[in-house]
């Protein structure tokens, strides 16, 4: 049969932020579009082929759908085919989402044999990839192989601080120095209040406790009038009282 035509399109990870573009055993890659409508009918099926990096020299196109190697073989075979998809789905008119994902079929382990499957990468890779058209008769057209893909490494649990990351010193220090000013701020302001308070309660005290003087005037006593000698008494100097008796009679005038 004649070789698989060579199709210019290079297939690559999506170069926008994307979540989960790249993980330990995933990844994302974007959707060709227009590309096999010159080289594919209805009938044909379009694979991904999946490869080491290191492998994908030595990958040999199957020449029927019965030799595809499956997502089992990876560790020996060193690559696998999948997304088994029918060539309209990406023509140019087709509606299809933007990217497609490599690894997320965590479910492989329960599907036949024969089947595709999209199962999680088992290393970090690399790995290349392209897409391959597969008619009745064998491969009819292949893309370029993709740029090496290396996938995100898991951590070790041993490799991983349990204390919590450790702040440059002099982040340290300005933050104590802050902690310390703020306490003093909040102390003095808090003593200028209770003063105030105080004062405020002692003047109150004050006002309402310490005897008020206030000025009497006491009531107008009239002054004492002359009382009459008892009978018998001598006239005497004004002022001595009686001192001895007086003879009846007038006293002399003085």
């Amino acid at each position: 049969p004649a070789p698989p035509a060579l199709l210019p399109y290079v297939p690559r990870v999506p170069p926008a932020a994307l979540p989960g573009k790249l993980t330990a055993t995933t990844f994302a890659l974007e959707r060709p579009c227009c590309v096999f409508d010159r080289h594919a009918n209805a009938s044909d099926a379009v694979w991904l082929v999946v490869a080491f990096a290191n492998a994908s020299d030595a990958f040999r196109n199957p020449p029927s759908r019965a030799d595809v190697p499956l997502y089992e073989r990876l560790p020996a075979a060193r690559s696998y085919m999948t997304l088994e998809t029918p060539a309209a789905a990406y023509a140019c008119s087709a509606p299809s989402p933007a990217i497609l994902r490599v690894g997320d079929d965590t479910a492989c382990g329960d599907q036949g044999g024969w089947d595709p499957c999209n199962g999680p990468l088992p290393s970090p890779g690399p790995y290349r990839v392209k897409f391959l058209v597969m008619g009745c008769q064998g491969p009819k057209a292949e893309t370029r192989w993709s740029d090496p893909i290396l996938l995100r490494r898991a951590g070790s649990p041993s490799t991983i601080d349990p204390a919590p990351a450790r702040r440059d010193s002099d982040a340290v220090v300005i933050a104590s120095i802050l902690a310390s000013l703020g306490t003093v701020l909040a102390v003095a302001v808090l003593g200028a209040v209770g003063t105030e308070a105080w004062r405020s309660l002692c003047r109150r005290d004050s006002g309402t406790s310490t005897f008020s003087h206030r000025s009497y005037r006491t009531h107008h006593i009239p002054p004492a009038l002359p009382q009459p000698l008892p009978p018998g008494c001598r006239c005497s100097p004004p002022g001595l009282g009686c001192f001895a008796p007086r003879p009846p009679g007038p006293c002399p005038a003085e």
